[in-house]
């Protein structure tokens, strides 16, 4: 028997809310997974093609244990020092407090970044409670642009990435094509089913997919994917280096940077 708090997100629900994507595509994804799948650096190549098409586009990055600001991309290239602690620490959430606090790209003004900065953590702001992040993801709604959060991946300890993941217009669910990444996904479904989450604004992808692995094989345990991942070299290069923002030019990378536009195709209708 799994233990909740008494009338918290994890309460047992007997209906699943309903939340049906519009059909001029989703505003708001969130973009989950297994821990090492790359979620980030698809939430941001994904932010990366639709700024690229002068898109409007805020990337969310809610991780506050390890806060992914200083591993997207250079210092130099973000304007500004702003923190999602700052928003996080407020009384309300307003659209202004939200704009106050994007760390903007130098080479893409269609782009805008918020983020933990480099030694904050999640106790660098007063304990937020559930309240102020669905005002949070109402205010992001009504924005006028693209909105990709990249969540963490243990969403019981994780309040924002859980109410990003139930609030968003659609969920991008990757997964590592390893048992080890299956086993642990399974484990954390439980909770948002019993959170009443849509799963019919899913979308299923597996990641990182080498030549040598058996991807086709894990449907049976997965379920079809939407997507496929592959491994690039190019890309994985650019993960270490931390500059998520550059270009993908190799001809390794074709099959991935196919597949972000397959997905911003199918998601946002860009």
């Amino acid at each position: 028997m799994l233990n909740f708090k008494k009338g918290g997100l994890f309460s047992r629900k007997d209906e699943p809310e309903q939340d049906v994507l519009q059909e001029i595509g989703a505003q708001v994804l969130a973009v989950w997974g297994s821990p090492g799948c790359g979620k980030t650096t698809v939430a941001v190549k994904l932010a990366k093609y639709l700024a690229d098409r002068k898109k409007n586009v805020v990337l969310l990055l809610c991780d506050c244990t390890t806060p992914m600001l200083p591993c997207i991309c250079p210092s130099g290239e973000l304007e500004g020092d702003h923190s999602l602690r700052s928003i996080l620490a407020a009384n309300s959430i307003t659209e202004s407090l939200i704009k106050n606090n994007c760390n903007t790209h130098k080479r893409m003004s269609h782009l805008a970044v918020i983020g933990l900065q480099k030694g904050e953590n999640e106790n660098c702001y007063p304990p937020v409670n559930e309240k102020l992040l669905r005002e949070l993801m109402s205010v992001l709604h009504d924005m006028d642009s693209h909105i990709i959060i990249d969540c963490g991946s243990s969403i019981f300890f994780d309040e924002l990435s859980t109410i990003a993941i139930l609030e968003a217009d659609a969920v991008l669910r990757l997964i590592n094509c390893d048992l080890k990444s299956v086993s642990y996904l399974s484990s954390q479904q439980e909770y948002l089913r019993m959170a009443g989450f849509d799963s019919d604004k899913l979308y299923k992808a597996v990641s990182n997919v080498k030549s040598n692995e058996a991807s086709q094989n894990m449907e049976q345990v997965l379920g079809k994917a939407v997507f496929t991942l592959p491994h690039s070299p190019e890309l994985e290069a650019q993960v270490l280096a931390g500059n998520l923002f550059a270009d993908l030019s190799l001809k390794d990378s074709r099959g991935f940077r196919k597949e972000i536009q397959k997905i911003s195709k199918e998601v946002f209708g860009v």
